[in-house]
């Protein structure tokens, strides 16, 4: 089925579904009220979902690749292992969100607000973070290699054991983050606020 804008489909029903191209040649919801839409599987692959109003939806192992989720609600969406690779989240709002072990790789997410979200094992590889608020999100185990993390907010934040390596840090807040094992080589923490931050050694710091 093609779908246009400013469609209600709240609560809506569409799991492992394939949205037929318009012709655009891409998939128009921009603006669509999907609130708590089952989307489990869905392929939505290049959809513009600019606006879209996802809150509570379940989008888990959803092909969101390429995807642009301008300033979408998104907040406590189901996101597990979902395919979210160079999607645009900018200005988006994700608090409360579950990303566990999604794949955002060279995503987008320019201020975008991530507060208390669940990043466990999610790929960050190469992504744009610049000023987005990860305040108390939970990064454990999440690849942040080559990252562009610039005045990103990580007050009170868990990055247990993740992957910073190579990642710019610069300005950025770490203000009671858990740093506990992450990986630092080659970090820009230029500017960064880590007085606070908890379980940073030396050894960590002697490798950025």
């Amino acid at each position: 089925m093609t779908i246009t804008n400013e469609v209600n489909f709240n609560r809506f029903y569409f799991k492992e579904t394939y949205l037929i191209k318009t012709n655009n040649d891409k998939n128009d919801l921009k603006n669509a009220n999907l609130i708590g839409a089952y989307l489990e599987g869905a392929n939505l692959e290049k959809a513009n979902l600019e606006g879209t109003n996802l809150r509570e939806a379940n989008l888990e192992g959803a092909n969101l690749e390429r995807v642009n989720l301008h300033e979408a609600n998104l907040k406590r969406t189901n996101f597990i292992e979902a395919n979210l690779i160079e999607a645009n989240l900018e200005r988006s709002n994700l608090e409360g969100a579950n990303l566990e072990g999604a794949n955002l790789e060279g995503a987008n997410l320019e201020g975008a607000n991530l507060k208390g979200s669940n990043l466990k094992r999610a790929n960050l590889a190469g992504a744009n973070l610049k000023g987005a608020n990860l305040n108390w999100a939970t990064l454990g185990g999440a690849n942040l290699l080559d990252s562009y993390l610039v005045g990103t907010d990580f007050t009170g934040a868990d990055l247990d054991w993740a992957n910073l390596k190579g990642a710019n840090l610069e300005g950025a807040n770490f203000t009671w983050t858990n740093l506990k094992g992450a990986k630092l080589e080659g970090a820009n923490f230029e500017g960064a606020n880590i007085k606070d931050a908890h379980h940073l050694t030396f050894d960590q710091l002697s490798k950025v």
